[in-house]
């Protein structure tokens, strides 16, 4: 028969507790934490993602467009020298 300790069962349950209010307090942190992150990052003139995203597509195509060009000019000039 086994015999049950009441200090080590008070201690595993005030072990249990604390582990408990850790894991809240972490959670809490955690949530202050991000809502601070996200209220700074708001005051930011930052752009999204998407912006970013668009605004890139548009200055790929102009580049190209760009180099489309360079090389129709530099076959227009290499023609009008031979003639």
């Amino acid at each position: 028969m086994q015999t049950r300790n009441k200090f080590l069962d008070d201690m595993a349950q005030l072990m249990t507790n604390a582990m408990g209010l850790a894991q809240g307090a972490r959670e809490e942190a955690e949530t202050a934490m991000k809502s601070l992150i996200d209220r700074w990052l708001s005051s930011q003139d930052l752009v999204t993602r998407e912006e970013f995203e668009s605004v890139r597509s548009i200055a790929q195509k102009a580049l190209k467009e760009n180099e489309d060009l360079a090389a129709r000019i530099a076959e227009l000039e290499q023609t009008d020298t031979k003639t």
